[in-house]
């Protein structure tokens, strides 16, 4: 079975996650950073923990090869949701450039996870350049899209051009506004790949130009409702092609993706996912997956 890291949508084999205990810490340290992070409310440590434990059980379920990122004095409690510092080709790793300030140490943090474990490094956005995982999809192994918001920047994106590899066509989506500079919005909290051919979206949200290029790419486009974008409906992790991890208490899309014919999997994110409004995407970095 050949491997790529230029997929949304293949089995993931190789995935990064970074537990409770070694990005939360322990309550105090929650304590003293949550509102500072702009979370909604505050998490439970400890019931973090169970939620956490059992989304790894789940994901162990898939047959998938799980590293754990160990705690840094670098990274605070957002490290938890580990896609957003770094991209992945398979030239290797692109650590990112993060725009939100307090997260700024996480990119080093996954380099020597990466340096430990013998992922190559393809290099690194710089600043004045910022670039957010979460702002990054790939459509297919030779198209990457790229929002361009609050957290992703023109030099950003330039910088990640040049280290991609020469045959990668990147499509540049502009963000709305929505609730402002200090919201986690990225692109991939309004469009989830499930299949080659079949994406999540929240429309409402989608550029129009963008929305249309989709649909001539043959793509067919599952709706998330306006009552379940902001219990992050349209965040979905697919584990393999129409099999997908979901939060739970978003029947609706659920169904819909189980219409398309997809496999739905959910997972209990109080503390863990709605808290810190960071979804299955978020709190996973596949590195490499079957095509």
């Amino acid at each position: 079975m050949p491997f790529t890291a230029q997929t949304e949508i293949g089995r993931i084999s190789r995935l990064l996650l970074k537990p409770p205990a070694a990005a939360m810490l322990d309550q105090s340290s929650i304590d003293a950073q949550w509102q500072q992070l702009n979370y909604l409310s505050r998490p439970d440590y400890s019931a973090a923990v169970d939620e956490y434990n059992a989304f790894v059980e789940l994901l162990l379920g898939q047959n998938i090869d799980i590293e754990f990122l160990p705690a840094s004095e670098q990274t605070g409690m957002d490290s938890l949701y580990v896609r957003d510092a770094a991209i992945i080709c398979d030239a290797g790793a692109i650590l990112c450039s993060m725009g939100k300030p307090a997260r700024s140490g996480e990119p080093d943090s996954c380099a020597a996870q990466f340096e430990q474990t013998g992922l190559s490094t393809a290099g690194a956005v710089v600043s004045p350049g910022f670039i957010e995982g979460g702002d990054v999809a790939w459509l297919n192994p030779q198209t990457l899209v790229v929002g361009r918001g609050y957290r992703t920047n023109d030099a950003g994106i330039g910088q990640l051009e040049t280290l991609l590899p020469d045959d990668v066509e990147l499509i540049v989506v502009p963000l709305p506004h929505w609730q402002g500079p200090d919201d986690v919005f990225h692109l991939m909290s309004m469009l989830s790949p499930i299949d080659e051919d079949l994406l999540l979206v929240y429309s409402p949200l989608l550029p129009v130009p963008f929305r249309q290029q989709l649909i001539e790419r043959g793509y067919t486009l599952v709706e998330v409702p306006d009552g379940e974008f902001d219990s992050m409906g349209c965040n979905v992790l697919a584990t393999e092609p129409r099999h997908c991890v979901m939060l739970e208490g978003n029947p609706v899309t659920k169904a819909r993706l189980e219409a398309a014919g997809a496999r739905v999997l959910t997972y209990k994110g109080t503390e863990i996912s709605a808290k810190g409004c960071g979804g299955p995407t978020c709190l996973t970095r596949p590195l490499l997956r079957e095509i």
